[in-house]
């Protein structure tokens, strides 16, 4: 009895589905058609481009140190479109009137991977001292764990040669509060002594900020930094009567546009 009610429920479906596709009636075809349009009429009725340049300007950094007259500022900015962009970077510290250093970089910058670009540009570097300029290259990106990581080797004038390596990731404590660990250290492969560098790894920072994003566009922080100057370059330091270690307690605000 049971083979027979499925064997008739069976029967039903098939027939039920023969019916439905009996009465199903296909629509006709368009009667326009679309005409041949360039890449910007089609742009616009699709309201899509993957050929547009964008662009981003970047206040990472602008912070001051609680108990002196000195602050320091990290900015970048890029325009471009998917594989390349035009990439620039202003970095600097200043104590007492007076700009210690200063860093600006030149860059194009070409997407290689998922998570990685290449860059090639050039470097001034201002600040104490006489001023240098380099030619660089380099790699920016993600590593695992979502570490922003940027390395670069610079070649300068004089057969001078140096190395940069940043490192910094954001940590989420709530929507808007983050955390945000970072190293930095560079390395220099000979002295210069009115700049008070010396060769090898010349110095080391590790910074700590918490900020609190106010707006995801604006977001005011407090921090810690601790920067160390290694070799001939904390001695080159103590004899001009400067620190080659120093804590400092920041206070700073972070921008994008």
């Amino acid at each position: 009895m049971k083979r027979l009610l499925l064997a008739a429920l069976s029967w039903s479906c098939s027939a039920s589905y023969a019916q439905s596709q009996l009465e199903h009636v296909a629509p006709d075809p368009p009667q326009t058609h679309v005409h041949d349009m360039s890449y910007r009429e089609m742009t616009e009725m699709m309201g899509m481009d993957d050929r547009r340049r964008f662009g981003k300007a970047t206040l990472d950094r602008l912070e001051w140190r609680l108990g002196d007259d000195s602050f320091a500022w990290d900015a970048n900015a890029w325009y471009g479109g998917d594989l390349d962009k035009l990439w620039f970077e202003a970095e600097g510290e200043r104590d007492r009137g007076d700009t210690d250093e200063s860093r600006l970089e030149l860059s194009w910058d070409r997407i290689v991977s998922r998570w990685w670009s290449l860059r090639a540009g050039v470097r001034h570097d201002g600040g104490r001292g006489p001023t240098r300029d380099w030619l660089g290259a380099g790699v920016a990106g993600l590593a695992p764990g979502f570490l922003e990581v940027e390395a670069s080797v610079y070649y300068g004038e004089e057969g001078r040669s140096a190395f940069r390596l940043t490192t910094q990731r954001d940590l989420l404590l709530t929507q808007r509060l983050v955390m945000q660990p970072e190293l930095e250290l560079a390395a220099y492969g000979r002295d210069d002594p009115e700049k008070l560098i010396g060769a090898g790894l010349s110095d080391l920072k590790l910074g700590l900020r918490v900020r609190y994003e106010w707006r995801r566009e604006i977001a005011p922080y407090l921090g810690v930094r601790w920067v160390s100057h290694f070799g001939d370059s904390a001695d080159f330091r103590r004899a001009a009567g400067e620190d080659a270690d120093e804590w400092l307690w920041l206070a700073g605000i972070r921008a994008w546009f």
